[in-house]
């Protein structure tokens, strides 16, 4: 069975446990983003942190959020930083994923261990939005 974005999240999750591996756990959420982002780059790929997108229901705007990173213009990645992951967590991302129409996001847990989850969006969304400023032939 061939993985949806199989080539690319597996990249991600490369620099994910390169980051890890090196600073460990004990930082701010947004120093793994940032450092995420670094490595995302050095490894040829494109990186937004903290991408604006709108929730919108029925052609109306009715929410605002901000994607930690969006990768390739195609992959979101949610990074957390807290001693274990929620039950909200991954419901938070498959929102992001449907907001955006995106079909794969990564919960990558910069926790006492390091984890990754990987979420896909089966139910694309009827109103969905790309994010703002992203180049909607590179999401095709």
């Amino acid at each position: 069975m061939q993985l949806i974005e199989g080539e690319l999240t597996g990249r991600i999750i490369g620099a994910f446990y390169e980051c890890y591996n090196n600073l460990r756990f004990g930082y701010l959420e947004s120093v793994y983003r940032r450092a995420l982002a670094v490595e995302l780059r050095l490894r040829g790929l494109q990186c937004r942190q903290e991408c604006p997108i709108d929730v919108v229901y029925k052609g109306v705007a009715v929410g605002h959020y901000r994607i930690d990173l969006l990768v390739e213009h195609r992959i979101v990645v949610e990074v957390k930083a807290s001693s274990s992951l929620g039950p909200n967590d991954k419901r938070q991302i498959l929102h992001y994923l449907r907001a955006t129409n995106l079909q794969v996001g990564l919960l990558v847990h910069f926790g006492p261990e390091a984890e990754f989850h990987r979420v896909v969006n089966e139910r694309p969304a009827h109103d969905a939005m790309l994010p703002r400023g992203s180049d909607p032939a590179a999401s095709a």
